[in-house]
């Protein structure tokens, strides 16, 4: 379905309940009603559900609002808070009780668990019976004394709920499959459901884009709106994130929360770019800059299968924009996480020649760091492996090289000819020589090319390094 931004401005919003980090599939969720707000020169609201008191918390409300910003979801209302609102959902409550469309229910505890257990013996589907249901001709039981009663919605018991889903297209419910919904608990307390109506009616909302993990909450919801009179948004309903496995994402497939990404290296626009692809596409197009992404947003190109996370395919993604970042971004992300393993990157070589050299290798800033680390740490060289990769003919050639090094122009085409005169006048193969030498020059085999690395650690520093490799050689 798509939807003609004509007939009124497009409000969408964001509503997390603050009860955990902000997690991928909740960012995805903020990115979709983000981006199609802006695309339609719409609204963006963020509105926090907190009305779960046990579980909410000034911590998680501030995960949520970290991710937001780290991702650069502007929002144009809020932050909305439902705990500020209580009054409110009261008054449409007892509005609701005034007009007959919801009443109160004494059941206890005690009778709802009896009542479930003897539809389970009669294989009836599990629902509320309707005791306390005011009805043309029905006796309802006496008030039993010191029960505080919930509030009940009196849901149609004919009919269906229809609504054209942005994401799904036509879903159709029988009411007949809904009971009487608890909007209000037995201490007064309004409900996730009730709440959610009354803030998307009297924020406006036109359009909300939201989990399909919601769809059972949709008709009801709409039956709420109905008799209170609310103008109806489109709903959109967008499939699951499943893991690598094709289960549900969960903690087990690893860091889950979007900060967590950011202190793993990730930039924003990677994390942008590769949300937005997991349920949504444009063509074959993989890489788009956020303009495009709200320049070509709407809702005909989103998926109705549930996408599944690639960490392979992020990193990716990831080296893209690290290859495109300003190079000023990449040197100080860099320089912070050196400085938080204590190195200091003005003990050695420009951090930007660095990064010339290291940046092709690195798909998140966290591996930009360890690479550019090996210029600004003593290495401890591993000996025994150091010994099992040289013989006499290795030997001999490393012993040559160092003392070439003497009347060397400090030059990467220096260095390169002399490697390979060395290898050539001692009959070996590259590795042969390369391995030894960045073991002595920087503790691992794996480095960037030997001629880049010794230019940018100095002549001082490669000389030191590989004479005290030949010592430990000759011990």
């Amino acid at each position: 379905m798509s939807y003609n931004s004509q007939i009124r401005t497009v409000r969408t919003r964001f509503a997390p309940s603050p009860t955990g980090y902000l997690h991928l599939g909740g960012a995805r969720t903020a990115l979709y009603s983000w981006a199609f707000a802006r695309h339609h020169q719409g609204q963006f609201i963020l509105r926090i559900e907190d009305t779960d008191v046990e579980r909410s918390t000034p911590e998680a409300v501030q995960a949520i609002m970290d991710g937001m910003h780290w991702l650069n979801l502007d929002y144009d209302e809020g932050p909305f808070f439902q705990m500020q609102r209580m009054d409110r959902y009261k008054a449409m409550i007892s509005k609701l009780l005034e007009q007959g469309d919801a009443y109160l229910c004494y059941c206890s505890t005690e009778e709802l668990n009896q009542m479930r257990e003897q539809q389970r013996e009669k294989g009836l589907r599990i629902r509320y019976d309707g005791t306390w249901r005011p009805e043309p001709g029905k006796t309802l039981p006496a008030v039993p004394a010191g029960v505080n009663p919930v509030v009940r919605f009196k849901n149609p018991q004919s009919g269906a709920v229809q609504w054209d889903d942005l994401v799904k297209g036509p879903i159709s419910i029988n009411n007949e499959e809904l009971d009487d919904l608890i909007i209000a608990r037995a201490d007064g307390t309004p409900t996730y459901n009730f709440c959610v109506v009354v803030d998307d009616w009297e924020m406006e909302i036109t359009h909300v884009i939201r989990g399909d993990d919601h769809i059972n909450n949709t008709p009801r919801q709409i039956n709420i709106l109905r008799a209170l009179g609310g103008t109806q948004p489109v709903y959109g309903h967008i499939p699951m994130i499943l893991g690598p496995d094709g289960e549900k994402l969960s903690k087990r497939h690893g860091a889950v929360s979007v900060i967590q990404y950011h202190e793993m290296g990730f930039l924003p626009e990677a994390m942008i770019n590769y949300l937005a692809r997991l349920g949504w596409s444009h063509g074959d197009d993989e890489i788009f800059s956020r303009d495009q992404l709200v320049e070509w947003f709407d809702s005909t190109s989103l998926s109705k299968s549930a996408a599944q996370f690639d960490p392979e395919k992020l990193a990716w993604v990831n080296a893209h924009y690290m290859k495109q970042a300003p190079r000023e971004l990449l040197a100080s992300e860099t320089q912070k996480r050196l400085a938080a393993i204590g190195l200091d990157c003005k003990q050695g070589p420009d951090l930007n020649a660095v990064l010339d050299v290291v940046v092709e290798r690195a798909s998140t800033l966290v591996q930009l760091r360890d690479e550019a680390a090996l210029f600004y740490k003593q290495p401890a060289l591993n000996v025994d492996e150091l010994k099992g990769m040289v013989d006499d003919a290795v030997m001999a050639g490393l012993t040559d090289f160092l003392t070439g090094l003497d009347g060397a122009e400090w030059t990467v085409e220096s260095l390169s000819g002399l490697v390979k005169n060395t290898i050539k006048t001692h009959n070996l193969k590259m590795p042969k020589l390369a391995m030894p030498l960045r073991l002595m020059l920087t503790g691992i085999t794996q480095t960037p090319s030997i001629d880049k690395v010794m230019v940018l650690m100095g002549q001082s520093t490669v000389k030191e390094r590989i004479a005290n490799g030949l010592r430990e050689l000759q011990s």
